[in-house]
Protein backbone atom coordinates (compact mmCIF):
# COMPACT_ATOMS: atom_id res chain seq x y z
CA UNK A 1 0.00 0.00 0.00
CA UNK A 2 1.34 3.26 -0.89
CA UNK A 3 2.79 6.29 1.99
CA UNK A 4 0.24 8.76 1.86
CA UNK A 5 2.49 11.80 1.96
CA UNK A 6 1.92 15.77 1.99
CA UNK A 7 3.82 18.78 2.04
CA UNK A 8 2.85 21.85 3.79
CA UNK A 9 4.51 25.46 2.54
CA UNK A 10 3.76 28.17 4.98
CA UNK A 11 3.19 31.53 3.06
CA UNK A 12 1.74 33.92 5.37
CA UNK A 13 4.57 35.75 6.53
CA UNK A 14 5.56 39.41 5.41
CA UNK A 15 9.28 38.97 4.92
CA UNK A 16 10.44 42.53 7.30
CA UNK A 17 13.55 42.46 6.63
CA UNK A 18 13.62 42.50 3.03
CA UNK A 19 12.41 46.09 3.16
CA UNK A 20 11.17 45.63 0.06
CA UNK A 21 7.39 46.64 0.41
CA UNK A 22 5.98 43.38 -0.70
CA UNK A 23 5.83 40.17 1.49
CA UNK A 24 9.30 38.53 0.30
CA UNK A 25 7.88 35.05 -1.57
CA UNK A 26 6.33 37.58 -4.28
CA UNK A 27 9.73 39.29 -4.82
CA UNK A 28 10.53 38.44 -8.28
CA UNK A 29 13.27 36.34 -8.93
CA UNK A 30 14.50 35.54 -12.19
CA UNK A 31 11.24 36.51 -14.26
CA UNK A 32 8.75 35.09 -11.69
CA UNK A 33 8.08 34.95 -7.67
CA UNK A 34 9.90 33.38 -5.04
CA UNK A 35 6.76 31.52 -4.40
CA UNK A 36 5.83 30.55 -7.74
CA UNK A 37 9.46 28.96 -7.63
CA UNK A 38 9.41 26.84 -4.91
CA UNK A 39 6.18 25.16 -6.15
CA UNK A 40 7.14 24.49 -9.37
CA UNK A 41 9.55 23.02 -8.15
CA UNK A 42 7.92 20.62 -5.52
CA UNK A 43 5.18 19.61 -7.65
CA UNK A 44 7.78 17.80 -9.60
CA UNK A 45 7.80 15.69 -6.34
CA UNK A 46 5.79 13.01 -7.98
CA UNK A 47 5.40 10.96 -4.79
CA UNK A 48 4.11 13.30 -3.09
CA UNK A 49 -0.19 13.45 -3.12
CA UNK A 50 -1.13 16.36 -1.80
CA UNK A 51 0.16 20.23 -1.38
CA UNK A 52 -1.18 22.76 1.08
CA UNK A 53 0.24 26.51 0.68
CA UNK A 54 -1.17 28.74 3.53
CA UNK A 55 -1.10 31.97 2.55
CA UNK A 56 -2.43 35.23 4.82
CA UNK A 57 -6.48 35.69 4.52
CA UNK A 58 -5.26 39.37 3.85
CA UNK A 59 -3.16 38.49 1.13
CA UNK A 60 -3.50 40.52 -2.15
CA UNK A 61 -0.48 39.29 -4.09
CA UNK A 62 -1.21 34.96 -4.09
CA UNK A 63 -2.74 34.11 -7.33
CA UNK A 64 -4.28 30.70 -7.91
CA UNK A 65 -2.67 30.10 -11.36
CA UNK A 66 0.96 29.96 -8.77
CA UNK A 67 -0.74 26.30 -8.14
CA UNK A 68 1.08 24.28 -10.33
CA UNK A 69 -1.42 21.69 -10.92
CA UNK A 70 -4.32 19.75 -8.96
CA UNK A 71 -2.50 18.21 -5.47
CA UNK A 72 -2.51 21.56 -5.16
CA UNK A 73 -4.60 23.57 -2.19
CA UNK A 74 -4.83 26.80 -0.42
CA UNK A 75 -5.55 27.82 3.06
CA UNK A 76 -5.35 30.72 5.34
CA UNK A 77 -2.28 30.84 7.06
CA UNK A 78 -1.95 32.55 10.73
CA UNK A 79 -0.26 34.82 12.79
CA UNK A 80 3.33 32.91 13.03
CA UNK A 81 4.21 30.34 11.25
CA UNK A 82 3.56 27.39 13.93
CA UNK A 83 -0.35 28.71 13.35
CA UNK A 84 -0.20 28.45 10.09
CA UNK A 85 1.42 24.80 9.58
CA UNK A 86 -1.57 23.81 12.38
CA UNK A 87 -4.13 25.21 9.89
CA UNK A 88 -2.66 23.78 7.23
CA UNK A 89 -2.76 20.28 9.05
CA UNK A 90 -5.92 20.82 10.21
CA UNK A 91 -7.28 21.18 6.34
CA UNK A 92 -5.42 17.83 5.93
CA UNK A 93 -7.13 15.75 8.33
CA UNK A 94 -9.92 14.30 5.93
CA UNK A 95 -6.76 13.35 3.68
CA UNK A 96 -4.56 11.87 6.93
CA UNK A 97 -1.20 11.85 5.42
CA UNK A 98 0.94 9.37 7.11
CA UNK A 99 3.93 11.72 7.06
CA UNK A 100 3.76 15.51 6.03
CA UNK A 101 7.12 17.88 5.23
CA UNK A 102 7.22 21.20 5.79
CA UNK A 103 8.83 23.83 3.38
CA UNK A 104 9.73 27.20 3.55
CA UNK A 105 8.50 29.49 0.68
CA UNK A 106 11.31 31.20 0.79
CA UNK A 107 13.43 28.63 -0.23
CA UNK A 108 13.50 27.85 -3.79
CA UNK A 109 16.90 26.55 -4.47
CA UNK A 110 16.69 23.30 -2.85
CA UNK A 111 17.67 20.00 -4.57
CA UNK A 112 15.23 17.80 -5.28
CA UNK A 113 17.70 15.21 -5.01
CA UNK A 114 18.12 16.17 -1.32
CA UNK A 115 14.34 16.16 -0.70
CA UNK A 116 13.87 12.60 -2.22
CA UNK A 117 16.73 11.35 0.23
CA UNK A 118 14.91 12.80 3.26
CA UNK A 119 11.70 10.77 2.02
CA UNK A 120 13.75 8.08 2.27
CA UNK A 121 15.55 7.94 4.99
CA UNK A 122 12.57 8.90 6.98
CA UNK A 123 10.79 6.46 6.26
CA UNK A 124 12.53 3.45 5.91
CA UNK A 125 13.97 4.54 9.40
CA UNK A 126 10.30 5.26 11.01
CA UNK A 127 11.42 8.86 12.12
CA UNK A 128 11.15 12.30 11.49
CA UNK A 129 14.18 14.05 9.82
CA UNK A 130 15.07 17.14 8.36
CA UNK A 131 17.99 18.49 6.13
CA UNK A 132 20.41 20.36 7.19
CA UNK A 133 24.03 20.90 6.60
CA UNK A 134 27.47 20.68 9.18
CA UNK A 135 28.68 24.44 10.20
CA UNK A 136 32.06 25.39 8.22
CA UNK A 137 32.94 27.96 9.60
CA UNK A 138 34.18 29.59 13.14
CA UNK A 139 31.34 30.28 15.37
CA UNK A 140 31.56 32.39 18.01
CA UNK A 141 29.87 33.37 20.87
CA UNK A 142 29.53 36.97 22.75
CA UNK A 143 27.50 40.47 22.22
CA UNK A 144 30.50 43.32 21.27
CA UNK A 145 33.03 41.14 22.30
CA UNK A 146 33.65 37.69 21.54
CA UNK A 147 33.79 35.52 24.71
CA UNK A 148 34.49 32.18 22.99
CA UNK A 149 34.74 29.95 20.51
CA UNK A 150 32.12 27.48 20.10
CA UNK A 151 33.52 23.67 18.99
CA UNK A 152 31.21 23.60 15.23
CA UNK A 153 32.14 19.07 15.22
CA UNK A 154 28.48 18.95 16.45
CA UNK A 155 27.00 22.32 15.05
CA UNK A 156 24.67 22.02 11.94
CA UNK A 157 22.97 24.72 9.89
CA UNK A 158 18.79 23.51 9.73
CA UNK A 159 16.90 23.86 6.55
CA UNK A 160 13.65 22.48 5.25
CA UNK A 161 11.79 20.33 4.21
CA UNK A 162 11.05 18.96 7.54
CA UNK A 163 9.56 15.47 7.76
CA UNK A 164 8.14 13.98 10.31
CA UNK A 165 4.56 11.72 10.73
CA UNK A 166 1.66 13.66 10.23
CA UNK A 167 -0.24 13.04 13.99
CA UNK A 168 2.66 13.61 15.98
CA UNK A 169 3.71 16.88 14.29
CA UNK A 170 0.11 17.91 14.76
CA UNK A 171 0.06 16.84 18.29
CA UNK A 172 3.54 18.98 19.15
CA UNK A 173 2.50 22.03 17.47
CA UNK A 174 -0.85 22.26 19.50
CA UNK A 175 0.97 21.45 22.60
CA UNK A 176 3.55 24.10 21.89
CA UNK A 177 0.95 26.77 21.05
CA UNK A 178 -1.07 25.44 24.05
CA UNK A 179 1.47 26.31 26.41
CA UNK A 180 2.95 29.41 24.85
CA UNK A 181 5.99 28.03 23.55
CA UNK A 182 8.01 29.93 20.64
CA UNK A 183 8.46 27.63 18.09
CA UNK A 184 10.98 28.46 14.90
CA UNK A 185 10.80 25.18 13.29
CA UNK A 186 9.09 22.24 13.18
CA UNK A 187 12.06 20.34 14.34
CA UNK A 188 11.76 22.27 17.45
CA UNK A 189 7.96 21.36 18.74
CA UNK A 190 9.34 17.74 17.91
CA UNK A 191 12.32 18.02 19.96
CA UNK A 192 10.15 19.33 22.99
CA UNK A 193 7.89 16.25 22.85
CA UNK A 194 11.12 13.93 22.80
CA UNK A 195 10.58 12.80 19.49
CA UNK A 196 13.71 11.95 17.56
CA UNK A 197 14.65 14.49 15.33
CA UNK A 198 17.46 12.65 11.92
CA UNK A 199 19.63 15.39 10.53
CA UNK A 200 20.36 14.43 6.87
CA UNK A 201 23.08 15.73 4.91
CA UNK A 202 22.33 18.10 2.08
CA UNK A 203 23.52 20.91 -0.10
CA UNK A 204 24.54 24.12 1.10
CA UNK A 205 23.31 26.22 -1.44
CA UNK A 206 19.41 25.48 0.23
CA UNK A 207 19.64 28.97 1.29
CA UNK A 208 16.56 30.62 2.66
CA UNK A 209 15.93 34.10 0.64
CA UNK A 210 15.89 36.51 3.58
CA UNK A 211 17.70 39.70 3.19
CA UNK A 212 18.25 41.85 0.03
CA UNK A 213 22.05 40.69 -0.37
CA UNK A 214 20.31 37.06 -0.49
CA UNK A 215 18.82 37.69 -4.20
CA UNK A 216 21.48 38.17 -6.72
CA UNK A 217 23.48 34.90 -5.00
CA UNK A 218 19.67 33.25 -5.63
CA UNK A 219 19.53 34.30 -8.88
CA UNK A 220 23.09 32.87 -10.07
CA UNK A 221 22.00 29.55 -7.93
CA UNK A 222 19.03 28.90 -10.35
CA UNK A 223 21.02 29.74 -13.50
CA UNK A 224 23.57 27.42 -11.97
CA UNK A 225 21.04 24.73 -11.21
CA UNK A 226 19.04 25.09 -14.08
CA UNK A 227 22.30 24.42 -16.48
CA UNK A 228 22.43 21.53 -13.80
CA UNK A 229 18.70 19.99 -13.85
CA UNK A 230 19.29 20.00 -9.99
Amino acid sequence: MKTKIAIVVPAAGVGSRMQAGIPKQYIELCGKPVLRHTLDKLAQLLVVDKFIVAVSASDEYFQESYLPDARFVRCDGGKERADSVLNALQVLQDFSPEWVLVHDAARPLVALTDIEKLIRECIENGEGGILASQVKDTIKRGDTYAEETVPRSALWQAYTPQMFRYQELKSALQTALQNGVTITDEASAMELQGHPVRLVAARSDNIKITTPEDLPLAEFIIQQQEKSHV
